[in-house]
Formats: C-alpha cells, sequence, structure tokens
C-alpha cells in the first residue's frame, strides 16, 4: 500500500507544482513586468496568457487535487493517519486555492481575454489587473505549502 500512497503522492506533486510555478512566476517575474506596460500591451498580454492557461491549467490542477484527494484516503486506509493528515491538509490548501481563483481571478481571467482577444482595452484594465495580482503572492504560497505537505506524504509514506 506505500507504494500506492507515494506513487499517488507523486503524481499529485506534479499537477500542483505546475500551478505552484505558473502562479511563483507570476508573482515574482510577471508582476513587476507587467507593471512596466502600457495598458494596450497589458491587456494583449495578460489576456492572450489567460486565455491560453485557463485552457490549459485545468488538466494538470485537478490531477493535482484528485491524486492528493486519493493520497490522504490511500494514507487513511492504510492506517497512516499522520500521512494522511498532511495529504488532508494539502486538499484544504487547494480548495482554498480553487475558491479564490473561482472567485477573484477566473472572473477578471474571463474579462481581459475577451478583451485582448477582440483588441480592447477595458477602461479599468489596470484596475483589473491589480486586483488579480492582490492575491498571486498568497496562491503561490497556498500552491507551495501544498507541494511541501505532499513531499512530506512521500517521506513518511
Amino acid at each position: 500500500m506505500n507504494i500506492v500512497i507515494s506513487l499517488t503522492a507523486i503524481i499529485a506533486i506534479l499537477g500542483v507544482a505546475v500551478v505552484y510555478g505558473a502562479d511563483l512566476v507570476a508573482a515574482v517575474v510577471l508582476r513587476p513586468v507587467y507593471a512596466g506596460v502600457d495598458e494596450r500591451t497589458l491587456v494583449q498580454a495578460v489576456g492572450r496568457g489567460h486565455y491560453f492557461g485557463d485552457r490549459r491549467m485545468p488538466v494538470p490542477g485537478i490531477l493535482g487535487v484528485v491524486f492528493t484527494a486519493l493520497t490522504a484516503i490511500g494514507a487513511f486506509i492504510a492506517g497512516m493517519p499522520l500521512p494522511g493528515a498532511l495529504a488532508s491538509a494539502a486538499l484544504l490548501l487547494l480548495v482554498i486555492w480553487l475558491a479564490m481563483f473561482v472567485r477573484i481571478s477566473k472572473p477578471i481571467n474571463v474579462r481581459l481575454s475577451a478583451a485582448a482577444m477582440a483588441d480592447e482595452v477595458p477602461a479599468d484594465a489596470r484596475a483589473l489587473q491589480d486586483r488579480w495580482e492582490s492575491i498571486i503572492t498568497l496562491r503561490a504560497v497556498i500552491q507551495g505549502l501544498a507541494v511541501l505537505l505532499l513531499c512530506l506524504v512521500l517521506v513518511l509514506a
């Protein structure tokens, strides 16, 4: 059973790490880049990024969440309460991240993507980006903590 828990944890880590990496790059690299460009460039870069990201990122994100849940369930079934608790904590963090994404980030992604594809610049483009960026560091921290917790599962499983 330990091998199953390890395998589900590894797949979970790979999925979560993709989202973590994207959020971390956005927080550390892209924020200052976007701060230094005009609104048209901002809308085109951010909007097109979200256009493709919102279509491609759900696959690793869903795999990360599903395999984190499977890791938690498997650990508890195998009588491994600490790894089960760690995976459950990672799952809770991912659910919190998802709620933040759906409530704040996703609606902004949709607006900026539509504007970019229509070659328009919303009057509130900078405010939308500021709102999106207001949670990106927290999103990256949440994903990073989930990766860390899942790595601890591997150590203990």
